[in-house]
């Protein structure tokens, strides 16, 4: 996710990189891993989850020999500390041999920020929750890799879902963080709705700002133009917020919403059923998918017992990024014939990699860029659980909903057609 001010600090961190690469040559004591996610502050609401889930995973790793007969060591990093903070932490981090990986960030904004200093420094770092589309774009980058997909499938995803679901739609409201993750995903949402149902109405884009306590004027400005469906991708603390704020006024009984991080809040508030919401990717723990695999219901239960919830998406994302380095160590060690891999042999061995997680598989492409599936669903009531559970789900692959290599993606999505969202599956297909 990104802050605004992502663009002035990218021309800040080419000039901050002045050291060499730094490889750890033999195998050390202990592998140190940097983990960047919010700990504080409001978008620990969603930051958390992703700590959490690295403590749990790198536990079971651990008890297993660690990675390559290594134990991992974590180091976390406070985003809420602010961009500039990030990249100083950053920089001292990599000049410590011990650390060959970082996993960096969940903001977009800081991921923008700290990419050409992982390309100066030639330290892999792989982003665990950076959407943005823009991250890999130019194609060029050696060891910055994004293995949970981005913006575009992401937000294509749920236009497909919508307009599968409600087909007579003739008008949309969107109510989004005012930053570059929300923008970027009205953006990507209007531009499909457009391509596949050009008579649809953008009636109202509202823009509050990010951490806003209070939505009372948005909510009133949606109780009013009472539009068909309210897309949102609102996250973290914002999202329970408005939540919480929006029920009471009947909001979710006058449209059809859409909450596209709306699986995070479904043990937190009460949402009635008919809500569609997703994963951002494939990262749902009760997936049919997910379900075959013992090792996920093995970490889900893991996860219930220590922290009081089941693991919700960016907890997962988190868990899957830590697969993706365990199996790029694997096969660097496999290709120098069982010697420590530095960390270029670790980037080259994340390139064009594809590793089985607890949810899908991963997949790498050439640019460096992930392609996972996107499941998307509605909440509706389960016998098992006390809160909404995701029901009528579809699974996308998740190469059919991203452009090829180099293509840029708003003009790609302008050429999707609605005999091309027809031949997708449809909803309640997964099962």
């Amino acid at each position: 996710m990104m802050l605004k001010t992502y663009m002035s600090v990218l021309a800040l961190t080419v000039g901050l990189a002045s050291a060499g690469p730094v490889a750890a040559q033999e195998k050390p004591s202990s592998l140190g891993v940097g983990i960047f996610t919010f700990t504080s502050g409001p978008a620990a609401a969603y930051g958390m989850p992703g700590k959490n889930a690295a403590d749990l995973m790198i536990e079971q790793i651990n008890a297993k020999g660690g990675i390559g007969g290594v134990p991992v060591s974590p180091t976390y990093v406070d985003e809420a500390q602010g961009t500039q903070g990030i990249i100083a932490e950053y920089r001292r981090m990599a000049g410590d041999p011990k650390n060959q990986v970082m996993l960096a960030a969940l903001s977009s904004a800081n991921c923008l920020a700290l990419a050409p200093l992982a390309e100066q420094l030639e330290m892999p770092t792989v982003g665990w929750n950076c959407d943005t589309h823009q991250l890999l774009m130019d194609g060029k980058s050696k060891y910055v890799f994004r293995p949970n997909g981005n913006t575009v499938p992401e937000f294509i995803a749920y236009a497909i879902y919508l307009l599968a679901q409600k087909p007579d739609v003739k008008t949309v409201a969107i109510i989004n963080p005012d930053y570059a993750f929300g923008h970027d995903a009205a953006k990507i949402f209007k531009a499909a709705l457009k391509a596949l149902k050009p008579d649809i109405q953008i009636v109202a884009e509202l823009f509050p700002k990010l951490g806003s306590p209070n939505y009372q004027t948005e909510i009133s400005r949606l109780a009013t133009t009472r539009p068909d469906v309210i897309f949102s991708n609102l996250w973290g603390a914002d999202l329970e917020n408005f939540v919480r704020q929006a029920s009471p006024r009947g909001l979710f009984t006058s449209s059809q919403v859409v909450l596209a991080l709306g699986e995070t809040v479904l043990q937190r508030v009460t949402l009635p059923d008919g809500v569609i919401v997703g994963v951002l990717g494939d990262g749902w723990w009760m997936s049919p998918d997910a379900k075959a695999n013992a090792e996920t219901k093995k970490f889900a239960d893991a996860y219930k017992a220590r922290f009081g919830e089941y693991p919700v998406f960016p907890s997962i994302k988190m868990a899957n990024t830590l697969l993706y380095v365990q199996a790029a160590y694997k096969a660097a060690m496999q290709k120098n014939g069982g010697k420590w891999p530095t960390r270029a042999e670790i980037a080259e061995a994340m390139k064009g990699s594809s590793v089985a997680t607890l949810t899908g598989t991963m997949k790498t492409r050439s640019d460096n860029d992930g392609v996972v599936d996107q499941i998307v669903g509605v909440t509706a009531k389960s016998p098992d659980y006390p809160f909404p559970v995701i029901g009528g789900m579809v699974r996308y692959k998740g190469d059919t909903l991203m452009p090829k290599e180099g293509q840029d993606p708003v003009a790609w999505i302008s050429t999707l057609t609605p005999e091309f969202a027809k031949s997708l599956p449809k909803p309640g297909s997964y099962k």
